[in-house]
């Protein structure tokens, strides 16, 4: 028996340069941590030739060149990409991606020939509207919350909606509203006055055009990270991480305060239904919607009674979870991401380190709300045993300073939570700046 395998051009290439001994030169989009450490990770891999960060951070340059590009503007990315050869582009943020970077690319006769590592706009949209997420995982039997949607010319069916469920309520903005657009209230006049917030009064801008009400999970919350070349799919470290500012679970929502991999509460059994029940019939119904979405999926899930459900899809990886997720991966990054471009994910290994990952976040005085920026960072060079990812600092020559809400990401491997733990709180005393801030209890709730 003969297996005919009909190669794109595009994997013809790849395959060309890798076989003649070529490296690759390598674009990575984004300036946070996830982005960090997607270039610490790509940096250690035998195929790269030469590594570029657009627009990058105080962190990234210590693994490759920085580049005053921002992650969207794709005239600015598709001159650099042409002048410096690049051979594959790895989109970090969401931004880019439901904008469409991707179909820029294949639309543009000299940009077709290189690879994105992100999905399409229309695979995008998993994340950039909850709605589509929420009808999709609908039409494909995907365990999730009860739900509807609604509009300010529905805003009275809405209420009456909200009057249906038990507290406590919850209000998703349909579009990207930078990881705050999601409301969880216990008191059904505050939720109607959101609600009306939201449709009426664009408290989350255009995002908020439409709202999706769903049921509230009582469950524990973790991540699950999925690689796929549109056919086959890696399964990544498993991951929790911490969203809210204060000690215990308390305080406004943030982008993440800390995050531990792997997540003890996940037994091989319930990964099993992860992957039987979720994982599998996404990639399936991506198939079923024409979607070819290279890339990577974060689906986020709240166990209820050892039970999957999927609370939300992200077309990326999150962050901070990035930052204990491939610390733990052994393989070549850069070989998984050929793999992907090429559609032979299948073909490639993929280990996974046993050890458990801590990532502890410091942030500035005042996150999530109003902060100031440009504080000098001290003690970065005193850290031992960890690796220190950087979410948001710039830096003018040696010295290091706040850019950003979310400032630094300590991460450290130990053969236990509680080991990992302390070598992330052991380094986060050798580091400060004015204002800094991070919570002390993350992965309490596991031990």
């Amino acid at each position: 028996m003969y297996v005919i395998r009909v190669w794109t051009f595009e994997q013809i290439r790849i395959f060309e340069k890798k076989s003649s001994g070529d490296k690759m030169r390598v674009l990575v989009l984004g300036s946070g941590g996830r982005e960090h450490a997607l270039s610490w990770k790509i940096a250690q891999s035998s195929h790269l030739e030469e590594l570029y960060i657009a627009p990058g951070n105080a962190g990234t340059r210590l693994h490759g060149t920085n580049v005053s590009i921002k992650a969207d503007d794709f005239q600015g990315i598709r001159k650099f990409v042409l002048e410096k050869n690049i051979s594959i582009v790895v989109v970090g943020p969401e931004d880019p991606l439901v904008k469409g970077i991707r179909d820029f690319f294949e639309q543009d006769e000299e940009l077709k020939k290189i690879p994105v590592i992100g999905p399409d706009k229309k695979g995008a949209q998993l994340e950039g509207s909850k709605d589509f997420s929420k009808v999709f995982m609908e039409k494909y039997n995907i365990p999730t919350a009860k739900y509807k949607t609604f509009t300010k010319d529905t805003l009275e069916e809405g209420y009456a909606f909200l009057a249906k469920l038990k507290p406590p309520y919850v209000l998703k903005a349909d579009g990207l509203a930078a990881g705050k657009g999601v409301l969880i209230l216990d008191n059904l006049e505050e939720a109607r006055a959101e609600l009306s917030n939201m449709l009426l009064d664009a408290k989350f801008g255009d995002a908020s055009s439409r709202v999706v009400i769903e049921e509230f999970l009582k469950g524990i919350e973790l991540s699950v990270f999925v690689l796929t070349d549109g056919h086959s799919y890696k399964i990544l470290p498993e991951a929790k991480d911490y969203k809210r500012i204060g000690e215990g679970d308390t305080g406004l929502n943030t982008g993440g305060m800390g995050a531990v991999s792997p997540v003890p509460f996940a037994t091989p059994d319930f990964l099993d239904k992860v992957e039987n029940q979720i994982v599998i019939p996404t990639i399936k119904g991506l198939q079923q919607e024409d979607i070819n979405y290279k890339g990577f999926i974060f689906i986020g899930l709240m166990a209820v009674k050892g039970e999957p459900f999927v609370i939300e899809y992200n077309c990326r990886m999150g962050d901070p979870e990035t930052e204990v997720v491939l610390p733990r991966i052994k393989s070549d990054l850069l070989d998984l991401f050929e793999g992907v471009a090429t559609g032979t994910l299948s073909e490639r290994d993929i280990e996974f380190d046993e050890k458990t990952a801590t990532t502890v976040m410091m942030v500035s005085g005042g996150y999530p709300e109003s902060y100031e920026k440009g504080k000098t960072i001290y003690g970065l060079n005193e850290v031992e045993n960890c690796q220190v990812f950087h979410a948001g600092t710039t830096s003018d020559g040696p010295v290091v300073t706040s850019a950003g809400g979310r400032v630094l990401a300590v991460t450290a491997l130990g053969k236990s939570i509680e080991a990992a733990l302390a070598k992330s709180y052991n380094a986060l005393e050798k580091i400060e700046f004015e204002g800094a801030y991070y919570r002390r209890d993350i992965g309490q709730d596991l031990l």
